[in-house]
């Protein structure tokens, strides 16, 4: 049954086919996750490898997991931080420019986003530097996804598009349809999403920090 729903997986991800995109390999102490990041996103695409160049993800910690819904990392503050610690504040000092494509590059299951400061000082939702999370989500029925939409515009008072594709991914596959439009997504899991499953499934303490590190080991381009 793994081996089918990886291929269905395979089979939906498809976005990475220009010759522009870029290949990341991410070595974790959970195994290794393979990147491809969008042409159709320069600038976080472009930072991402100058990070990877740079080494600037080697050694940091996934701090953040939230069971079926993502995992989050790339503080810089994690690089040895002692257990317990709150993370998740750590930057470069700069934040990149948001690049939304919510009905192309939307928040599926597998895909690599850019955390960010919230609105009430980020108005223009400008991604972090560094941070990053990669979406697991879950799997919704059409009638569950009707009355999120119809919470999400009682909340916010803004209609939340959810496209007839975008309708039957979230229905088969999964995903974070909420944060549609709301963060920048810039790529996808190509090659070890069961990783990132088992790592979205690990103990945490109640800051949503895994008990036991997760750590990525370093990155590499290979593409």
């Amino acid at each position: 049954m793994k081996h089918v729903y990886y291929t269905l997986l395979a089979f939906l991800f498809l976005s990475c086919a220009s010759s522009k995109d870029m290949k990341v390999r991410m070595h974790t102490t959970a195994g290794v996750i393979d990147l491809c990041l969008y042409e159709e996103t320069p600038g976080h695409r472009d930072n991402f490898i100058k990070l990877v160049k740079e080494h600037r993800y080697d050694s940091l910690l996934f701090h953040r997991v939230i069971k079926d819904f993502m995992i989050q990392g790339g503080d810089p503050a994690s690089k040895g931080a002692p257990a317990g610690v709150l993370l998740g504040e750590g930057d470069l000092g700069y934040t990149v420019d948001a690049e939304f494509m919510p009905q192309k590059h939307f928040h599926r299951r597998g895909v690599l986003a850019a955390a960010r400061e919230g609105d009430d000082v980020n108005p223009t939702k400008a991604s972090s530097a560094i941070q990053f999370y990669i979406v697991w989500g879950k799997v919704y029925t059409k009638e569950q996804l009707q009355a999120f939409k119809e919470y999400y515009k009682r909340r916010t008072g803004r209609e939340l598009v959810i496209t007839p594709e975008q309708e039957a991914v979230y229905t088969t596959v999964g995903g974070t349809p909420h944060l549609d439009g709301e963060y920048t997504v810039f790529g996808e899991v190509v090659s070890g999403l069961e990783v990132v499953e088992s790592i979205q499934g690990v103990a945490c303490d109640g800051n949503d920090r895994p008990l036991e590190d997760v750590r990525i080991l370093g990155t590499e381009i290979i593409k």
